[in-house]
């Protein structure tokens, strides 16, 4: 009789420290998969929206129209225009529909914008440059075209990667900091 109700005490104790075990471990988990911080400073995407979008993050509306490698660009006169790339490497350029929503601050006619290129890889390419020469601006904040509220625009995005990445490449990323939020768009 005795050893019995000795069997079931120890049964009783090590299911009970299974069960705190168990409990402990998935609040530990939870806490670390569930916190939206933790998972954006570790710069993994949250979103993914395919067919080029659109994505409205931050009071910004994004969209991509199109992400083409060139070996070169040319101004309007059809003179290349200086990039400064290093042999072996690709000039990537994201055609991005950007529109200013109601909210937004745009200071001098504009606002910063950004987006970074990725591949499957797990790289990031901020934008390499900025040019005037181009058939399209690269920038948000334009004295010459101002921006508009409600107004969608075209710009150019512009980032020098390997050759060998090309192949990988599957989208630009937008994000918001405060909102830890950051999407993936894909062409």
């Amino acid at each position: 009789m005795r050893l019995a109700n000795h069997a079931a005490r120890l049964a009783a104790q090590i299911s009970l420290l299974l069960a705190l075990l168990a409990t402990s471990g998935y609040l530990v988990v939870r806490t670390y998969l569930g916190d939206e911080e933790t998972v954006y400073e570790a710069g993994n995407v949250m979103e993914i929206a395919g067919d080029g979008g659109p994505v409205t993050i931050d009071n910004v509306k994004w969209k991509l129209n199109s992400l083409q490698p060139y070996t070169r660009i040319a101004d309007k006169d059809g003179e290349e225009i200086g990039m400064g790339v290093i042999p072996g490497s690709v000039l990537i350029v994201a055609i991005v529909t950007v529109t200013p929503l109601e909210g937004l601050y745009l200071k001098d006619n504009g606002f910063s914008c950004s987006a970074s290129l990725r591949d499957d890889r797990g790289n990031v390419w901020k934008p390499a440059m900025n040019t005037s020469d181009w058939k399209l601006p690269t920038y948000c904040s334009d004295d010459e075209f101002p921006m508009k509220l409600n107004t969608p625009r075209q710009i150019a995005q512009m980032y020098v990667v390997p050759k060998s990445a090309v192949p990988h490449l599957v989208g630009i990323t937008v994000e918001d900091s405060t909102a830890h939020r950051r999407v993936l768009i894909t062409p």
